[in-house]
């Protein structure tokens, strides 16, 4: 198993590249971030097992950063920030934070939430919270997909249309289905957006869209996800 990714968002750049050496040395896999819309594109790109994350960022401020990540994921961030306040701290954990460092602070106690951070992750993580198929991953806590330990990047829609046949296995949806589940019952669209989304999510996650292992057409009557 790969050792644990983290993505390091900060813009002070000596700090950023001596947190990212540091952890390195420990054995740790890291990604980093300038500011806060580079965070989110890595983010989505990378599927990181934890973030540390700085409060005051350009671009978007960490806390906006934090709520974007909490809206799709679950995944341990670690604020870091110059304020000290109480009050602060309480307004980084109300955003979505779990853990909060004030600059300057020691690198071996960075090290050390990051630790224990991750190691209460792997603890309340259960078997159900991961759905697997073969060589294909789907993390439900931090809606990350993995084929071949590969990261797959995907949209939302995209997301939401794996999920719903991934967690029926076998299972035949309509395309009025899917679009009434995905998109909503009382929206007015062209279905065919169903279509176009799945031959996007086959692109992404087959080795041979022309001969698909997981999204499978079923001719006359819509999709499933073949998990035999």
């Amino acid at each position: 198993m790969d050792n644990p990714l983290v993505l390091v968002v900060e813009d002070d750049d000596e700090l950023r590249e001596l947190i990212g050496l540091y952890l390195s040395n420990y054995g740790y896999r890291v990604v980093l971030a300038t500011d806060g819309e580079q965070a989110l594109n890595l983010f989505s790109i990378e599927t990181p097992d934890i973030v540390i994350l700085d409060v005051l960022l350009p671009k978007m401020n960490g806390l906006d950063v934090c709520k974007k990540i909490r809206s799709c994921s679950s995944v341990p961030i670690l604020f870091l920030s110059s304020k000290s306040e109480s009050e602060d701290i309480v307004t980084g954990l109300d955003a979505g934070g779990d853990s909060y460092l004030t600059k300057p602070f020691d690198p071996s106690v960075l090290l050390a939430k990051v630790r224990a951070t991750l190691r209460r992750q792997t603890y309340h993580k259960k078997d159900s919270d991961i759905l697997r198929f073969g060589d294909l991953e789907i993390d439900l806590q931090s809606y990350g997909v993995r084929r071949n330990s590969l990261p797959i990047t995907l949209s939302a829609k995209e997301m939401q249309l794996l999920l719903l046949l991934a967690k029926n296995p076998n299972q035949v949806f309509s395309v009025d289905q899917l679009y009434s589940q995905i998109w909503g019952p009382n929206e007015y669209g062209d279905t065919r957006t169903v279509m176009v989304h799945m031959s996007y999510l086959r692109k992404k996650l087959e080795i041979d869209p022309s001969h698909p292992q997981y999204i499978i057409t079923v001719r006359g009557f819509g999709y499933k996800f073949q998990a035999d």
